[in-house]
């Protein structure tokens, strides 16, 4: 178990090191970056390039001086003879100093019969290391009194044989030169190459970092251009001009833009709304309670403390839901899987205590069938509490509330139906809005239910409509939300 956990944290410290030193190379710039990349690969193909130049450099002087090489050997072939019956050879002196010209060096030879009975020339020239093929010839690289050579063998049937040595006898013909010549004209050539690589590799480590300082100029005038705007400038950023891997990028900033916007504006919205709806309120707390200290009539003095605690307790409900509204507009939604209809009993039956004290009957409907939606269970009580307390408080004793939850179509409905005074028809397309309060509602309220419940409903992405309700009694406020997409077969 020791040796498994040792394991166990020996790849993990591994997986950390290799985690900071990949965050400590992407520390680098991008131009940085690329040319360390760029520029040890393209060196690294040169290098290979050089290589593979040496190796046919290499094959080339070989191809060409060992023919010359098998010519030598060729003549000396032609210069054989066996007609005395002995191993006789005129060598062609002006050709091998011919050939030891074109090789720089000196030139050996070797002429024996296969059993080495009979030698002529260099008898300890280095033999070749296969057996020779008749007819085929054989070139090898050795050392000759320390002197590095090519060596060419080649071997052919004697016709006629020596005397008294029966048919089928062989003759092996050597020719060995120097490799100054090959070595030279290798050397040429690898140089030749090298120079024209050097010249390469300048020219494509030139257009190389200016391909880089080219291609990352836009992103420099993004730099330049997002530095250059002031605090208070929200305007998406232009991604015209750019190239099509930094618009992501640029998409990426305009939707944190767009989101910041809109949490400004949701902060001014609400300093605004926070000093429009208790600017009002504060005035008359202050002349309520200015009246109260001058009143020496205690009965007096009892109705205005208690029209100071009916004053606070709207004051305190508008704050909060102001504050609820500040909360549905900027905060981030953790959505779950949850069933509305016993969210929407559940809240229900938190408000039956209410409405019968009101003398409101207050129902609940459940679905048909099960229903599942993906909602901020906080939020969808917030909205639905709104709903329940306009219901319950703007319906007349002895009048009814439904809270009903039902499929329609791919969405699931929460609604709640009253018999109350409801909202002009003229004046329904404005429920909703911040502040709207119907012409036909004498009661104290702050406009801002309605306007909670759509922003819950349009952050969920769903909706609210506002309908009257049967035989244009009352009103009808329905929630709608997505439906959870059902699971895949796999």
């Amino acid at each position: 178990m020791r040796a498994v956990k040792a394991a166990k944290e020996s790849a993990a410290n591994a997986a950390v090191n290799a985690a900071k030193k990949g965050a400590a190379w992407h520390r680098l710039s991008l131009r940085h970056t690329l040319l360390l990349v760029l520029l040890p690969g393209m060196l690294l193909v040169v290098a290979a390039e050089l290589w593979l130049t040496w190796r046919t450099a290499v094959d080339a002087a070989h191809a060409a001086y060992d023919r010359s090489l098998l010519g030598a050997i060729k003549s000396i072939d032609a210069n054989i003879s066996t007609a005395s019956g002995g191993l006789g050879v005129e060598l062609p002196y002006t050709m091998l100093e011919f050939f030891e010209l074109t090789a720089s060096g000196q030139v050996f030879y070797r002429v024996a019969t296969e059993d080495g009975l009979v030698e002529i020339g260099n008898a300890d020239l280095p033999k070749p290391p296969r057996a020779l093929q008749t007819g085929q010839p054989q070139f090898h690289e050795a050392a000759y009194y320390g002197e590095p050579v090519r060596v060419g063998s080649y071997a052919r049937v004697l016709s006629p044989p020596l005397a008294g040595q029966p048919g089928g006898q062989r003759v092996v013909i050597q020719v060995a030169e120097s490799l100054q010549s090959r070595s030279a004209f290798t050397r040429a050539l690898v140089g030749q190459s090298m120079l024209r690589d050097a010249a390469l590799v300048a020219v494509a480590a030139a257009l190389l970092v200016f391909g880089v300082a080219w291609a990352l100029r836009p992103l420099e005038r993004l730099r330049a251009e997002v530095q250059a705007r002031p605090p208070q400038d929200l305007a998406p950023v232009s991604a015209s001009g750019l190239p099509a891997d930094l618009r992501p990028l640029v998409e990426a900033i305009n939707h944190h833009i767009e989101r910041s916007r809109r949490l400004a504006e949701a902060s001014r919205r609400f300093v605004d709304d926070t000093s429009h709806q208790l600017r009002t309120p504060l005035t008359t707390l202050a002349t309520q309670v200015a009246f109260a200290l001058r009143a020496e009539d205690p009965q007096a003095q009892r109705e205005a403390l208690e029209a100071i605690k009916t004053q606070l307790d709207e004051s305190v409900r508008r704050t909060n839901q102001l504050l609820a509204l500040a909360r549905t507009d900027t905060a981030e939604l953790a959505l779950e899987a949850l069933d509305p209809a016993a969210l929407a009993e559940a809240v229900a039956r938190d408000w039956w205590s209410a409405a019968r004290d009101k003398g409101v009957d207050l129902g609940f409907e459940p679905p048909g069938r099960p229903l599942r939606v993906q909602a901020h269970a906080g939020l969808l009580k917030e909205a639905l509490s709104n709903l329940l307390h306009n219901a319950v408080h703007y319906t007349p004793r002895g009048g009814q509330v439904t809270v009903r939850v039902r499929h329609h179509g791919d969405g699931a409905e929460l609604s709640v139906a009253d018999t109350g005074p409801g909202i002009p028809a003229q004046e329904l397309a404005r429920a909703g809005e911040r502040f709207f309060r119907a012409s036909n509602v004498a009661l104290p309220g702050s406009g801002l239910g309605l306007a909670i419940v759509r922003s819950i409903a349009e952050r969920h992405g769903g909706h609210m409509r506002v309908a009257a309700g049967a035989d244009q009694r009352g009103l009808v406020v329905t929630l709608t939300l997505p439906l959870e997409a059902a699971p895949t077969q796999g």
